[in-house]
């Protein structure tokens, strides 16, 4: 086995107890809406007892199983698959964060490029804390790594007044709303706000190719393969100067 085997292997194993098991994360997010035991097994079409078992993590989830799930519980099938729940609400405070800092002299910013910083917080969080800030989850896409949630988020935000979204040519340009500029982002720990500053201010005056490029060159995306979930064990392997 490589060195770089051994060491993520190494890693892996140092960060598997902060993973949730399939069982606990279900009956977490069972529990948090209110659904009992026997009214999920009947929808999977399951015993009641297979379906504890499932909690208990001695029976494995079918594929159909999976996905029944997640429309059950509304979470999504990545959540589901790798057993850690994401903040969708903390990464929508995460985008309006860096629009009040992030934004050019008009004060926008291309949608890819926000992407990219938001991609750069979490696994930067990580590679000093073990630990995902948002705990969203990042697919290996042809234009970068991204959560599906990214788009969905920037929707809502714009349903609800918090964001403007516009064109100019190809480009698409997001900003805050004035009032949502003075909102408190309540969900972020001031030492994760001053992390995205430290971001936002090395990539502010810089082109969107730019750090779409430096993305594409981690480790994390570099091996993984298309549509591929992006582990963030894999950000521990990276140079330290290229975290960022």
């Amino acid at each position: 086995m490589s060195t770089y085997s051994v060491a993520l292997l190494d890693t892996v194993l140092y960060t598997t107890h902060m993973i949730i098991g399939h069982g606990e994360l279900l009956k977490t997010l069972r529990l948090k809406r209110g659904i009992s035991q026997l009214e999920i097994a009947r929808r999977l079409d399951i015993s009641r007892s297979s379906y504890i078992a499932i909690e208990q993590g001695k029976r494995e989830l079918t594929l159909g199983e999976f996905e029944k799930l997640s429309n059950i519980l509304n979470v999504s099938f990545e959540e589901i698959e790798s057993g850690v729940l994401a903040n969708y609400e903390k990464y929508k405070q995460m985008i309006l964060a860096y629009l009040k800092v992030a934004g050019g002299n008009d004060g926008k910013i291309p949608k890819t490029k926000l992407a990219k910083l938001l991609y750069l917080a979490d696994f930067a969080w990580f590679y000093d804390k073990l630990e995902s800030m948002s705990g969203m989850h990042y697919a290996r896409r042809a234009y970068g790594p991204v959560p599906d949630s990214y788009f969905r988020a920037l929707t809502e935000l714009e349903e609800d007044g918090k964001i403007r979204i516009a064109h100019k040519g190809d480009a698409v340009l997001v900003s805050i709303c004035d009032g949502a500029a003075r909102q408190k982002l309540d969900l972020l720990k001031n030492n994760e706000l001053e992390l995205m500053q430290k971001i936002s201010k090395k990539w502010k005056d810089k082109r969107t190719s730019e750090i779409v490029n430096f993305t594409h060159e981690q480790l994390p995306y570099r091996i993984c393969r298309e549509n591929e979930l992006i582990p963030y064990e894999l950000i521990v392997q990276e140079d330290p100067d290229n975290v960022y």
